[in-house]
């Protein structure tokens, strides 16, 4: 029996982690769950699962639960976050849902603490690769990836020699705006925005997509979670979304992990692993339906996000920082009405050429920076 810590729970991959979970009540048991503030999900989940602590966004939320449910133990905050991930059990599996940057630091504390991490929160190897990489060494932690991208170049690399890999492909829908140009870009919605065309995702990653700031922050997480160097990381794009990414060996033969778009084939594979067991949740992928199978380069001037997330990693200090905080800033002011589509992008350029001089930031360096480009965009754009 492996006992769950799931954080995000009531977000879009923590909703299928609990689905995927269901199908083998007798593998998994739900110990403590943190949410935001999604209540009426939170108490199906109660409900249903029984956890023994649950950790929730705010104090009022936590009252709340404390009242109908006396039986189990409620946190709140970041302080709960933390609670829920490093929860005491036997045989401990910490899931990482959480959007943004508030899955950074019970990140750590869950690898302070020597419990295998599955992740899906990108932030936390966006902020702080470094600092996550040493300390995953430093306690002995697995880092598990849940991500199609990265799960499916975990599985590629499995019994392979690292040496002989010349290259990891990492492939990329393009989007909602994959045959828009740049200038028809000024008027889309957030329902156009939201619209992905292969993906069943939360509204925070899908913008992501949209823009590509998403596989940027792939290619940072690639980076860490691999020990590859940046120009052995190549982005392409394709369509389809059947293969999830690829890696060339020094031989130039190619391996390629095909399935179809649906986040709880990853997710059980990192429950499972190193196991494939059978999902009836996930249809078959049956290749004579695909068809053809298409591949493009990746335009640099018309999704220059990208190639701006390798910079700011190469440039090193608090870079990924400004850039991941300024990212959630924008996204969240986008679909919030506050801001134009297109703005997004110039905030966080903009951000970037102002980033603070420390070079070798530790943890708090890295938290107090996050808060406050947060909260500069913020109050910018909300007058």
């Amino acid at each position: 029996m492996k006992n769950v810590c799931l954080l995000g729970a009531t977000g879009s991959i923590g909703q299928q982690v609990l689905e995927v979970m269901e199908q083998k009540p007798l593998e998994y048991k739900l110990i403590s769950i943190a949410f935001g503030e999604n209540v009426e999900s939170a108490k199906k989940i109660i409900e249903k699962f029984n956890p023994t602590f649950v950790s929730a966004k705010s104090k009022e939320i936590a009252n709340l639960l404390k009242a109908k449910y006396p039986e189990i133990e409620v946190g709140y905050g970041n302080e709960g976050i933390i609670k829920a991930a490093t929860f005491e059990a036997e045989n401990p599996l910490v899931i990482n849902s959480l959007v943004g940057s508030v899955g950074l630091l019970p990140t750590v504390k869950a690898i302070e603490a020597g419990r295998k991490i599955l992740l899906a929160n990108k932030e936390t190897l966006v902020m702080a690769g470094d600092i996550i990489s040493s300390l995953a060494k430093k306690h002995d932690v697995s880092l598990i990836p849940i991500d199609s991208e990265h799960s499916a170049i975990f599985q590629i690399l499995l019994g392979k020699n690292k040496e002989d890999v010349k290259r990891l492909i990492l492939t990329a829908s393009g989007g909602p705006f994959r045959k828009n140009k740049r200038e028809d870009l000024k008027n889309v919605t957030v329902n156009d925005a939201l619209n992905h065309p292969n993906w069943k995702m939360g509204a925070k990653i899908t913008i992501d997509s949209a823009t590509m700031m998403n596989k940027g922050f792939e290619v940072i997480e690639a980076k860490y979670l691999f020990d590859m160097d940046l120009d052995q990381i190549d982005v392409i794009i394709h369509p389809q979304s059947i293969v999830h990414s690829m890696v060339e060996f020094k031989d130039h033969s190619i391996l390629a992990q095909l399935g179809v778009s649906d986040m709880r084939l990853p997710i059980q594979f990192a429950l499972s692993y190193p196991h494939h067991e059978t999902l009836s949740l996930v249809k078959p992928l049956v290749l004579e339906e695909v068809g053809t199978l298409e591949f493009e380069k990746l335009d640099d001037e018309r999704f220059p996000l990208v190639k701006i997330a390798k910079e700011a990693v190469n440039k090193g200090g608090l870079y990924p920082a400004v850039l991941n905080a300024s990212n959630e800033a924008a996204v969240n002011l986008f679909l919030n009405g506050k801001i134009a589509f297109s703005k997004i992008e110039e905030i966080i350029l903009e951000e970037l050429n102002q980033v603070p001089s420390i070079y070798n930031p530790n943890l708090d360096d890295i938290l107090n920076t996050d808060i406050q480009i947060k909260e500069k965009i913020n109050r910018k754009f909300n007058r």
